[in-house]
């Protein structure tokens, strides 16, 4: 598909805007969220390596991490490639191109979703019934389990832009942001997009509130377990750990949450750009650091794999 049709008109490309309010910054923007986008790619790579080559951490919570390490960089070079574009030249993209994108972003990023519920159920499971977490969480119930966030992600998404490949699009064709977002295109769209509104609506409201309280009653369940723990060293370890963890799942959500459940809070639409950069590169750049953060075993399997690397040079 290289366009969308209309009654008198075609559109077949639109341009993103990007940040176009501010044009004295582009360059800054550029250097600053290149090194960030190659961090997110760095660091993440390093994970997948580090947990495939060290035989300790082939456990139900890395391997789940190294499901996030991959979703972390598919979605961002969806979508941060375009953007630096757009601080050099003119980014354009096929309409055809622009569902794809909406539909690979959104995809992954509901996969991460789901996948941040399983990990703090995880988690949940593993602090609370250590006796029985080998048999809850054992390989094929790992695999089923990661298997459906991926094909969730996939179907939830891909019901939406079928809904939006039905939409008319007749001009004018410049999208006032640094990716195809939802909001932005059905401002756009020529026909009634009452339904496609609804239904993102609908969608939204269920696959982000629903694994975000599964987030939240995990973790307040290990509260409860580490309140009871005698020392105070180890409480306040894994309140720690706790803290950092909701407060990168919290940001993801929250920010997901306002733009895609009540849009109508965020009042300028650059501000709306500023809280997309949360969900975009600024979580994907802290995941692979509060996730490792603290963990020993890593460390350990890290420095092994560096020191097998030099030792080969």
């Amino acid at each position: 598909m290289e366009s969308v049709s209309t009654g008198n008109q075609t559109v077949t490309k639109f341009v993103l805007l990007g940040f176009h309010e501010v044009p004295g910054l582009h360059l800054l923007f550029f250097s600053i969220l290149t090194i960030i986008y190659v961090s997110i790619i760095t660091g993440n790579m390093l994970i997948v390596v580090v947990v495939v080559s060290s035989q300790r951490l082939h456990t139900p919570m890395y391997f789940f991490l190294v499901n996030l390490s991959f979703i972390e960089i598919l979605y961002t070079s969806t979508v941060v490639p375009k953007m630096l574009e757009g601080f050099l030249q003119e980014s354009a993209i096929s309409v055809a191109g622009c569902l794809f994108q909406f539909f690979i972003f959104g995809s992954l990023a509901t996969d991460e979703c789901f996948l941040l519920a399983v990990m703090a159920y995880d988690r949940y499971l593993a602090i609370c019934h250590p006796l029985r977490y080998p048999v809850l969480m054992g390989p094929r119930w790992c695999l089923g389990l990661v298997l459906t966030v991926w094909l969730s992600g996939f179907m939830v998404d891909g019901l939406v832009v079928a809904l939006m490949t039905q939409l008319r699009f007749c001009g004018p064709n410049q999208i006032d942001h640094f990716y195809c977002d939802f909001s932005p295109l059905m401002v756009l769209a020529c026909s009634d997009t009452g339904v496609v509104q609804g239904t993102t609506i609908v969608l939204s409201v269920v696959f982000l509130t629903v694994p975000f309280g599964l987030v939240l009653v995990s973790y307040a369940q290990i509260v409860v377990i580490v309140l009871r723990v005698p020392s105070g060293a180890r409480r306040a370890k894994a309140f720690s750990t706790c803290s950092s963890h909701l407060a990168v799942v919290s940001t993801f959500y929250g920010t997901l949450m306002v733009l895609y459940i009540a849009p109508s809070a965020v009042h300028s639409q650059l501000l709306s750009k500023v809280v997309a950069l949360l969900y975009t590169v600024v979580t994907p750049i802290f995941n692979p650091v509060i996730y490792t953060l603290r963990n020993q075993e890593v460390h350990q399997a890290l420095n092994r794999f560096l020191y097998c690397k030099t030792s080969e040079m």
